[in-house]
């Protein structure tokens, strides 16, 4: 039965979805969001200097939160603007899938984004207090909020480019001249046409990009910010996994810009002091579901450790320990393996979908802080809990309960799999035994 269903996943998943995973704009987008991984990480740091988890009595607390606009120009320039980043990975990194010029293609996309702005001119006479006037661009939409809208923009500007280059239709300079001007003028025949289309659909035709975007997509934010979406993507991650296709690989490509516009809106209701709106962003994913990587495999690394006895699992089991804390799971996955076991594929789905549950009720119930911050994936579970929710020491206590309950979880199927493996090395051992006996009686028959 499990043959069968494998050989059918084999023969008609795991080609297509290994296609859409390698689908070039769908790499694209994903290489130029996570491009901009750094950004955000260190971005949304800033936020929790700005507002301590500290007793709000402590003088550094009160001089920090009275500097918090300050503190916080850092995070508005990095993660706030993310979008105007990942415009411009995407932009390059479809460029090299064509072979064209990367630089070219992300300057190429980040115009074609910024000409979806319609800039608000402030008179002199209206001025804010700070003095602020003259044209003025609608920040939010750089951030998260425009992330639908830089990815259309910067598919549509290396499509122009790459068209341009093959069609010849461009300027093309004497072999003579360094390679840096021949790019640039290579590139006016794309640049025109991108600058004249999208300007004309923006400002003189008058349609509004990223209201129009935020229609469409706000109902799929909505979704993905529900525990049905969260176990539904869980289930489709950790089923993928289980046949060795990399299951955050498809998923994640697909629901990353979704999580980023969930925690944009996360980090700036915490940056104006509001009440955080949202649960489900990729920091809830990993540290309260995927701690110590995708099917919450910690407990799996844990109990081969410290309980096994067959001779592979208890070595196995010291061996992915470490990597483990640090979130880094494919020693478990494919050392194991988890891959098409069907003893240990059932808590590997099932675990972090227990997981998710508990953790997405304590937030919404307030027991636990929502995410605000992108700690960094390999840092130990309870730190990066602690961190990803502004310094809330109970997400660390929530994420130690979790790998409590991922060790129980998996520890009847953990039990079962030790004892075939122990089953395995007895009748190796007692093969070897039969041998070596056969082959002792065989010499001393030969000497007789």
């Amino acid at each position: 039965m499990l043959t069968a269903f494998t050989n059918f996943i084999e023969l008609h998943l795991a080609g297509p979805m290994a296609k859409i995973a390698n689908q070039r704009h769908l790499r694209a987008i994903r290489d130029g969001i996570i491009a901009t991984l750094p950004l955000i990480i260190v971005g949304s740091f800033f936020l929790i200097i700005a507002f301590p988890p500290l007793p709000q009595s402590w003088g550094i607390y009160q001089f920090l939160s009275s500097n918090a606009a300050t503190i916080l120009l850092p995070y508005r320039m990095t993660m706030y603007i993310m979008s105007l980043y990942a415009t411009f990975g995407i932009g390059a990194s479809l460029s090299k899938t064509y072979n064209l010029d990367v630089v070219s293609g992300g300057i190429l996309s980040t115009i074609a984004f910024l000409l979806t702005f319609v800039p608000v001119n402030i008179p002199l006479e209206a001025a804010d207090a700070a003095g602020t006037s003259g044209f003025v661009l609608p920040m939010a939409n750089l951030g998260g909020g425009g992330m639908f809208v830089g990815i259309i923009t910067s598919i549509f500007a290396v499509e122009v480019y790459r068209l341009t280059d093959k069609s010849k239709f461009k300027i093309t300079m004497p072999d003579q001249v360094p390679p840096a001007v021949a790019r640039s003028f290579e590139s006016l025949t794309p640049t025109l046409i991108v600058i004249l289309v999208i300007s004309t659909i923006s400002y003189y035709i008058g349609f509004d990009w990223h209201s129009a975007v935020s229609k469409i997509v706000s109902p799929l934010i909505s979704a993905t910010d529900t525990l049905p979406s969260v176990l539904l993507l869980i289930f489709m991650i950790t089923f993928f996994w289980a046949f060795g296709i990399h299951g955050v690989s498809i998923i994640g490509s697909l629901a990353r810009p979704l999580w980023l516009q969930i925690l944009e809106a996360n980090t700036t209701a915490a940056a104006a002091g509001e009440t955080l709106p949202n649960i489900a962003a990729e920091p809830f994913y990993q540290w309260f579901i995927w701690i110590g990587g995708s099917g919450c495999t910690i407990g799996l690394a844990i109990l081969l450790a410290f309980t096994a006895k067959s001779k592979y699992a208890s070595k196995l089991g010291k061996a992915i320990i470490t990597p483990s804390i640090f979130n880094i799971n494919e020693p478990v996955i494919f050392g194991v393996p988890i891959v098409l076991n069907p003893t240990l594929i059932i808590p590997f789905i099932l675990t972090p979908m227990a997981c998710a549950t508990i953790a997405w009720f304590a937030t919404r119930l307030g027991f636990v802080s929502a995410v605000t911050i992108t700690a960094p994936w390999t840092l130990p579970g309870p730190i990066g809990a602690y961190l990803a929710t502004g310094g809330d020491w109970r997400a660390a206590v929530l994420n130690c309960l979790l790998i409590v309950l991922s060790v129980v979880m998996y520890y009847p199927f953990v039990k079962i799999y030790d004892k075939n493996e122990l089953a395995k090395e007895h009748a190796l051992e007692q093969e070897k035994t039969e041998t070596e006996e056969l082959v002792s009686t065989t010499v001393v028959e030969s000497k007789s």
